[in-house]
Order: structure tokens, then C-alpha cells, then sequence
């Protein structure tokens, strides 16, 4: 047998037989290694210390009050974010006032600086209202004109019938 701790999955082999879940086959065959190897047999020893003193440690004793004393400091508790903001919240009207006059007075400052020039929107929209109207006639006059050839073409196909 290979040493099981040259490799991840027969490293947990040892941990199955300190824990006592591992097959009786596998298990005598185990033992038979670990009596040859003194690597292993060191694991072994170690991990049979560790669940020696898991099983003599005893939690300490819960108080009576220990239930009700947990649900109040979970009812106090505050999200993270409110622990944030919660100093800013403090001075929220006068932080409102300034940021609200400092919008104010940068809106002041950018229509001072650019005017607003609505008379030449007015020209250009009463040329395009003049080129559409040319337009409109334009095709009217083209529809009357096909109209009256169709009409004449409509006349002299009959009257050469």
C-alpha cells in the first residue's frame, strides 16, 4: 500500500479510520500501514488527541436570560448603512438649504452666461413652413398634369378602337 498522505484522496482514508467510518477491509489494511509508517502512525495518533478532547470538552452553561437578552440587542441592531448616513441625517435641513441655494445660484449662473435665443428657431421654422408649402403645390401641379396626359392617352386609345 502507498502512503496514503502522498495524495488527497487517501489522505481522507485516514481521517474515515480515526473517525471510525471506514470499512472493516479498507480499515485492516489501513492499520497494516500505519504499524510500518511512521508518518502515518503520527496522524493517526494526533487525530485520535484531537477527538479525545472533543469529547471530554463541555460547553459552558447558557444563563436563563441568555434568549431574551439576544433578541433585544437584535432588535436594537442597526443595518451598516444607517450607521453611515446617520450622521448626515443629523444636519439633513441645513445640508438640504445649502445644497438647494447652491442649485439655485449655479442655474442663475448658467442662464446669465447663455441666453436663450428663441427669434432665430422662429425664422427657421417659418422658412420650413414655406418650402413645405412650395412643395405641396409643386406635387399638385405634377398630379394635374399626369391626370389630364392619363386622360388624353385614355382618348386616344378608345378612338383608335
Amino acid at each position: 500500500m502507498n502512503c496514503p498522505l502522498q495524495t488527497r484522496e487517501n489522505a481522507e482514508q485516514l481521517l474515515d479510520y480515526c473517525s471510525r467510518r471506514l470499512d472493516p477491509r479498507t480499515a485492516v489494511a489501513l492499520e497494516r500501514h500505519i504499524a510500518v509508517c511512521p508518518v502515518c502512525r503520527q496522524f493517526v495518533g494526533n487525530q485520535h488527541a484531537v477527538w479525545e478532547a472533543l469529547d471530554a470538552w463541555e460547553a459552558a452553561p447558557v444563563s436563563a436570560e441568555f434568549d431574551r437578552r439576544l433578541y433585544q440587542r437584535i432588535a436594537n441592531e442597526q443595518p451598516w448603512w444607517r450607521r453611515i448616513i446617520q450622521p448626515l441625517t443629523e444636519h439633513w435641513n441645513v445640508a438640504a438649504s445649502a445644497a438647494g441655494v447652491c442649485v439655485l445660484l449655479l442655474m442663475a449662473g448658467v442662464l446669465l452666461n447663455h441666453p436663450v435665443t428663441t427669434p432665430e428657431v422662429a425664422r427657421d421654422a417659418a422658412q420650413v413652413e414655406q418650402v413645405q408649402a412650395e412643395q405641396v403645390e409643386h406635387a399638385l401641379d405634377a398630379m394635374d398634369m399626369l391626370a389630364e396626359f392619363n386622360r388624353d392617352v385614355k382618348d386616344g386609345s378608345n378612338a383608335k378602337m
